[in-house]
């Protein structure tokens, strides 16, 4: 196995941080370097840390000048040492499998040709079922002999003939596709154009010659898309749903709910217009449907959820997003 850095970026999350490093230290395979940077405004995440004695780990806490996830990432990414093959990257609230790395290094022994792999979301709440007799109903997802069900967003979007053409993790020509949440649990490795940021890797020569963008300021939302679609045009991308981890979507650190929602919209077709500079008019159309129904139905959210002011004010962002955007 050849050496791997690690880079985590956070921000006021000392006691994920904690959990998550944890997890780092019970690994099968250890990163030969853990880079830590620290974009909070105060030093509890450094207490913490300096109580703790964690091999291989070096820690910084940034100034305003390089705070924001991407600006945080590129800086992390001057600090990984010149003899490592492989930098990874995690969120600060997931915690890992025990053979998350093994799993996740190991790809790039098995396809020498990839650029970057990421690692697989576990969720409780999503049910996977091997297919029976090619039984599909309405309200299920099927993928490579795997079914899960459909959320009510996507069954409404499959009614109105608005879901995705194409395997999870490619975008297609309108947006809006499938995200590698729709991989089936099959341990397999499966070729993707897109992955989380938050569970990914790359390889390092790559990040020394591209960055992540800082066109994405502060909390970042769809940078990691972004940088995959970029890079996948020049080579490959994968993801191994045998490199396991659970990712906890820590609430502190997180944009308040306008901003969130204007990210969705503004960074959402910033990114769709990079991948398909000249989209036909008919995905044009089918973008603008599915991005103003998801908005309506958020907004539908302040009837039937109990968070109603977060859902009226995340809906709100969404269509200002959409309204100010120029791309």
């Amino acid at each position: 196995m050849m050496n791997f850095s690690l880079i985590i970026c956070t921000y006021q999350r000392p006691l994920s941080l904690l959990k998550l490093l944890n997890s780092v230290e019970e690994q099968a395979l250890y990163p030969s370097q853990i880079i830590i940077v620290d974009g909070s405004t105060d030093n509890k995440t450094k207490a913490a840390l300096e109580k703790r004695n964690i091999e291989n780990l070096e820690y910084y806490l940034v100034l305003e000048r390089d705070r924001g996830l991407t600006r945080q990432r590129n800086f992390g990414i001057k600090k990984v040492a010149d003899n490592s093959g492989i930098t990874c990257f995690l969120d600060d609230d997931v915690v890992l499998l025990q053979d998350y790395f093994e799993k996740l290094i190991g790809t790039y022994i098995k396809y020498p040709n990839a650029l970057g792999v990421g690692g697989y979301i576990l969720d409780d709440k999503i049910e996977w079922s091997k297919v029976v007799d090619d039984k599909i109903d309405f309200d299920e997802f099927e993928f490579d002999g795997w079914k899960r069900k459909l959320g009510s967003r996507n069954k409404l979007r499959k009614r109105l003939n608005l879901l995705s053409d194409r395997p999870p993790g490619f975008m297609p020509e309108f947006s809006h596709g499938f995200s590698t949440s729709f991989l089936p649990p099959s341990d397999k490795i499966y070729s993707v154009e897109f992955f989380m940021g938050g569970v990914s890797s790359y390889k390092s020569e790559i990040l020394s010659k591209i960055g992540f963008s800082e066109y994405f300021e502060g909390y970042g939302l769809y940078e990691d898309l972004e940088f995959c679609l970029r890079l996948s045009k020049t080579g490959s991308l994968y993801l191994n749903t045998a490199a396991k981890l659970y990712h906890y979507h820590e609430n502190s650190g997180r944009p308040n709910h306008f901003k969130y929602g204007k990210m969705v919209s503004q960074n959402g077709k910033y990114v769709w217009r990079l991948k398909y500079p000249s989209p036909k008019l008919s995905a044009k159309i089918k973008f603008y449907k599915i991005s103003f129904l998801l908005a309506f139905l958020r907004l539908g959210n302040t009837l039937n959820t109990t968070e109603r002011n977060k859902a009226f004010t995340e809906a709100l962002g969404r269509f200002y997003g959409m309204l100010i955007s120029k791309h």
